[in-house]
């Protein structure tokens, strides 16, 4: 199951774990206009660990989604797969 809101400055994506246990804890995608954040408390030390993706990095992950093992770089003006 997920979420999603549109905030002031960004959009807001939550996910939450509805596999058998155990379960993690939600997760929260943060997007904004220059960078996304991914969220997520640890339980361990009761903290919010917390990931800044530039824009660059988020194309090259959703790309690698889709790739088998290898080494890419992305072109710029070229379509993705």
């Amino acid at each position: 199951m997920f979420t999603i809101e549109h905030e002031f400055d960004a959009t807001v994506i939550t996910l939450v774990d509805e596999a058998p246990a155990p379960i993690q804890e939600d997760i929260t995608v943060n997007a904004f206009e220059d960078c996304v954040t991914v969220e997520q408390l640890d339980p361990r030390s009761d903290t919010v660990q917390k990931i800044t993706l530039s824009l660059q990095q988020l194309r090259d992950l959703s790309a690698a989604l889709d790739l088998p093992e290898g080494i890419y770089r992305l072109r710029r003006g070229t379509p993705e797969p």
